[in-house]
């Protein structure tokens, strides 16, 4: 298989990486805006670096898109009407509107279509979802995600990002309706700038609380930061009628507990999403290749996308009408 990998910044350079160590790809051949970040990328991999998109795409059997959000709309035109296969991280596209007009595209088309939201490809997720499901967990109550970078993201990237809520929250609102099989019917969401005025020059911010009510009645509250001194700090507690139990607390979990009998961390705190879910990236793209080469369904469809956009769209107008956003109101 010819993988085409449109973007070679840094989740470029790992999913470049993670698709040539795949046996079931010959090439990997990458596309950047800045050529020569592309031929670095592919040097590393022993790959191609394509001049123009058009080259890139030529001869390819499948696309994988990781530029900047705010080209993800347009690149997946590209590759939808062209009938390839495509991965495309999240989100879909930049606005609500666009994500529409996107999915009604893809799935008129009928292209194999997978959205990078790797988080379902952790074991630990996905064990967690197998214990809703088989009821182990009983009545869910409470679902606490705490989602804390441990740096902010570069000032280039801030504009372009979409903001906090659909850049970074929308990982954590497509694991909550996945992991639960519910629907999220009602947000309320706040923020402030706490240590980076450049997040206020963009309207954006770089604290959040989300509080959610899922169709069922469940409840989530998600707390979020674009900075926690001590590492990536990425968890989410589940408090059912019969258990509860946790995500992502372990002995690399960047946080320092005061009880005086508490185990210290056993390894080097996690510092990126890059190392923290470098396993879930690699199943996520084994997973698409199995459905670029026609073997599986998408485990994350466009449409998957198009609802944890809606979310996203909910908490940012909550935030700034400082009041509680039914979803499909947005």
């Amino acid at each position: 298989m010819r993988m085409a990998l449109l973007g070679a910044g840094r989740i470029g350079q790992l999913h470049g990486r993670l698709l040539a160590a795949q046996p079931k790809v010959d090439e990997v051949v990458i596309w950047d805006i800045d050529f020569d970040r592309a031929r670095e990328a592919a040097s590393a991999i022993n790959g191609l670096a394509a001049p123009s998109l058009e080259e890139a795409l030529r001869g390819a059997d499948a696309a994988v898109i990781a530029a900047s959000t705010n080209a993800h709309a347009t690149l997946a035109r590209e590759t939808v009407d062209r009938r390839m296969p495509t991965f495309c991280e999240k989100p879909l596209a930049f606005d609500l509107p666009e994500t529409l007009e996107l999915v009604d595209r893809i799935e008129a088309a009928g292209v194999p279509f997978q959205v990078g939201f790797q988080r379902r490809f952790d074991p630990a997720y996905r064990e967690a979802r197998r214990l809703v499901e088989s009821g182990d967990l009983g009545t869910v109550y409470l679902v606490r995600l705490i989602a804390h970078d441990h740096e902010p993201p570069p000032d280039a990237y801030i504009p372009v990002s979409g903001g906090l809520f659909r850049d970074s929250s929308i990982h954590d609102f497509d694991a909550l309706r996945w992991l639960l099989g519910q629907e999220v019917e009602e947000v309320y969401a706040t923020g402030s700038v706490r240590g980076f005025p450049i997040f206020e020059r963009h309207d954006d911010v770089d604290t959040a609380a989300t509080v959610l009510r899922l169709a069922d009645g469940t409840l989530g509250v998600l707390s979020q930061t674009r900075h926690d001194p001590l590492g990536y700090d990425i968890r989410m507690e589940i408090v059912g009628s019969r258990d509860a139990v946790t995500v992502g607390l372990g002995q690399r979990t960047p946080i320092r507990s005061l009880e005086v009998d508490a185990p210290t961390l056993a390894g080097p705190p996690w510092q990126t999403f890059l190392t923290r879910f470098e396993e879930a990236y690699r199943q996520e793209l084994i997973a698409f290749i199995g459905v670029a080469s026609g073997e599986a369904a998408s485990p994350c469809t466009a449409r998957d996308a198009l609802e944890a956009m809606r979310i996203s769209v909910a908490a940012s107008r909550s935030r700034a009408e400082g009041r509680p956003v039914r979803v499909m109101d947005a």
